[in-house]
């Protein structure tokens, strides 16, 4: 079990307001005859007989384990159980849910049945937005000797943390999978585009979309290359402080993933910056771009990047371009963002040096 007797007691007398006695806890597993057809399942149940001063009940204690069903993560596991206590007893003839809980490292049960919506507590960090920088240069379009080194800075700090490696298929398809199939990814990206939008009509998206699912195919097997990820690694999400020192925000996504999620998240945006104020890629922005590409490089070493990048540059590419995101951006510059994300889908290999051509 995973927890104690003694805490399933105690938190049984919270939750009913009085004594309770348990009489037995045994998995309900245990009383199927014979074989069964379905192997698989979600969790073991536990029934647990007791009784309390109103009278003898016995109630079914769920649990989930880790498994290749979206469920590897315990804020899977965690979303799921929720799921079930906000809708069973919406449902005519369900058995009833009493209440959902979270299990603790020392084996006590807590009650969260009385919750609505969760938060999240963190400390503050001091520093000033990455994207700062780039607005700033974006009216100049000039760059300091510390603008260079702070974008060296980042691909050395995306290098490093790339370098904490695991071989799990596992979760390497489900990060892939959550790159086109999560309501954050691809194709809830795809699916917020206004249906009447006249730079993306429905044929244009469906044409992305088929080209990342080919995509999907063709770098899914890749679990070799499962890293220590941010996940979100863009602009807003990075704080300077004096000189290159900096800390980072809102890791999104989970743990690991592919380290091209992060390199194209953040070396977007010196495109991104230079074609809205220009409508073409520029120095500085243009040197900013192929210097944190080299630097990452030459760090990791990691070529077979260049030809696993594609659909995370199209993702990257569909929330600048995406008019919920970015209403105010003209029209050339959205325009030039699908090029690239045609462009980028068809070709084999990326090469940063040839960025041009990916814009063309």
């Amino acid at each position: 079990m995973p927890f104690r007797e003694e805490a399933l007691l105690s938190y049984l007398e919270g939750l009913f307001g009085a004594p309770v006695e348990i009489r037995s806890i045994r998995p309900l597993a245990a009383d199927k005859k014979g074989a069964s057809l379905k192997r698989f399942g979600y969790g073991m149940p536990l029934g647990v007989a007791f009784s309390h001063p109103a009278g003898e009940e016995t109630a079914v204690l769920h649990t989930m384990a880790p498994d290749a069903f979206s469920h590897e993560r315990p804020s899977d596991r965690a979303c799921n159980l929720l799921l079930d206590y906000a809708t069973f007893n919406r449902l005519p003839r369900h058995v009833d849910a009493l209440d959902v809980g979270a299990l603790t490292g020392d084996g006590s049960l807590i009650s969260l049945g009385e919750t609505n919506e969760f938060f999240l507590l963190t400390r503050f960090s001091p520093g000033d937005p990455y994207a700062d920088d780039l607005h700033r240069m974006a009216r100049t379009f000039e760059a300091s000797d510390l603008d260079r080194a702070r974008v060296e800075t980042l691909a050395d700090y995306l290098a490093g943390i790339h370098e904490d490696k695991s071989d799990d298929a596992v979760r390497y398809h489900r990060r892939i999978r959550d790159l086109l199939g999560h309501g954050e990814g691809i194709m809830g990206m795809l699916d917020t585009y206004p249906a009447d939008f006249a730079q993306a009509p429905p044929e244009r998206l469906a044409r992305i979309e088929e080209a990342c699912v080919r995509w999907r195919w063709r770098i899914k097997e890749s679990s070799h290359r499962l890293s220590c990820v941010h996940g979100d690694f863009h602009p807003w999400n990075v704080l300077f402080r004096e000189g290159t020192d900096f800390s980072v925000l809102d890791r999104s996504r989970g743990e690991w993933g592919e380290p091209a999620d992060d390199v194209t998240c953040m070396s977007i945006n010196f495109l991104f910056f230079s074609l809205w104020k220009r409508g073409r890629l520029e120095d500085p922005f243009r040197d900013l771009y192929l210097r944190f590409w080299k630097r990452y490089l030459d760090r990791t070493g990691d070529k077979e990047i260049l030809e696993r990048n594609q659909p995370f540059h199209a993702w990257r590419a569909l929330v600048l371009a995406h008019p919920v995101w970015y209403p105010d951006l003209p029209e050339g510059v959205r325009e030039t963002l699908f090029r690239f994300i045609d462009n980028v889908l068809d070709a084999e290999r990326f090469e940063p040096d040839g960025i041009e051509e990916f814009l063309a």
